[in-house]
């Protein structure tokens, strides 16, 4: 069965919530329109772990290029089932937990797990 709603009221609007969303729709859809070069895109964006292993050359050094995926690799979706069940339940769910976190809280939660 695929929940369409819950029954536990929120007190706050669901503004991260709503911003997450977004950002992962405009990732999407721009994953989607790279056509052949997604790629690169994926291998840039996407965790990798071949690339924290040190199994593959993959180009990058430093500190930053090995810790960003981490965080981007969140938004990055792999088809429309995906990104459509991904956002659904994060928007029946999410909502209730930025409630009770708050929203700054909520981020740092949401970029933790």
């Amino acid at each position: 069965m695929i929940p369409i709603r819950d029954t536990a009221p929120i007190l706050t609007k669901p503004v991260v919530i709503k911003i997450i969303i977004a950002l992962n729709i405009v990732v999407f859809l721009y994953e989607v329109s790279l056509g052949q070069q997604v790629g690169r895109f994926l291998m840039t964006f996407g965790l990798v772990p071949a690339r924290y292993f040190h199994l593959t050359e993959t180009g990058q050094a430093g500190f930053l290029a090995r810790t960003y995926p981490v965080f981007t690799s969140m938004f990055l979706h792999g088809g429309w089932l995906h990104i459509i069940f991904n956002m659904l339940f994060l928007w029946i769910f999410g909502d209730n937990i930025e409630d009770r976190l708050g929203r700054a809280r909520f981020v740092v939660f949401y970029l933790a797990c």
